[in-house]
């Protein structure tokens, strides 16, 4: 545990000024620190060995347990606490912690590559629950294209409970994600039904590497994307519904990648 507390009692103390910048998204005012909030994803941040600069705690919030010994320690009175966190109901308990980083590389895991394409999902809440699946289903990574919200983004922190803290997530251009070819990572446009050669999920043998690329949440994937996709791949839905949400169409094609490698390891 941390073992000294400082006392803040100002809303324009240095480091509540720094936390309401991480908050906001400002870099300059954060130095680069990400904000997280409440218990659960500061557990999470411990538990994945995430680099935490300060913990603030307010009021007579009991201080966490498992805080690494270096960890810097602030105690704020209630209202400079509430000025700097984004919640209106907050838990007492936010964080500054050093942002993972990960390269383009690290997404490449041989012939079992699992790369989710977020190609301008703009809903956090989408890209947090598609990063969690990633972990849940055992993708090697995610890849954010201009246009997408960042991982980062609060909404998106929470969604993903934790996950963003362990799973690869790489911000990437569309001449990168072409290059991904070059590794022999099959790439999968996720479409609705309709359309010539597009292929059922279930049809598709998708034990190899292969990257599935989700598109906006309402145009879907643009003609760019499109043009660079190895094969169109649906989920058939046996409802009259004209498209699945983002994150659940992502979840799902990732369920039965994770499904036919399963079954495969089984066979063997």
């Amino acid at each position: 545990m941390a073992t000294n507390e400082t006392m803040i009692s100002s809303k324009t103390n240095a480091r509540v000024k720094q936390l309401r910048g991480a908050f906001a998204g400002n870099a300059r005012l954060s130095e680069g620190l990400v904000a997280i909030e409440g218990e659960h994803l500061l557990e999470e941040a411990i538990r994945s060995g995430v680099a935490l600069k300060a913990v603030f705690v307010g009021g007579r919030k009991p201080v966490p347990h498992g805080l690494p010994r270096d960890t810097e320690l602030l105690r704020l009175a209630d209202d400079a606490f509430v000025s700097a966190v984004e919640t209106s109901s907050p838990q007492g308990i936010a964080a500054l912690m050093v942002p993972p980083v990960h390269r383009f590389e690290d997404l490449l895991k041989d012939s079992a590559s699992l790369i989710v394409v977020a190609c301008g999902l703009q809903d956090p809440g989408n890209l947090g629950a598609l990063i969690r699946s990633a972990e849940a289903f055992g993708a090697t990574g995610v890849v954010t294209t201009p246009g997408t919200v960042s991982a980062w983004n609060q909404k998106a922190l929470r969604s993903g409970a934790g996950s963003t803290f362990r799973v690869p997530v790489v911000a990437a251009k569309a001449e990168q994600v072409r290059e991904l070819k070059e590794h022999k990572v099959r790439l999968l446009a996720a479409v609705g039904a309709g359309g010539a050669g597009v292929v059922a999920a279930q049809g598709l043998d998708l034990r190899g590497a292969c990257a599935f690329m989700i598109g906006n949440e309402g145009a879907g994937l643009s003609e760019e994307w499109l043009a660079m996709s190895d094969a169109r791949v649906t989920i058939p839905c046996p409802g009259p519904v004209e498209s699945l949400n983002a994150a659940v169409a992502g979840s799902l094609l990732l369920y039965e990648a994770s499904r036919q490698r399963g079954a495969s390891k089984e066979v063997r």
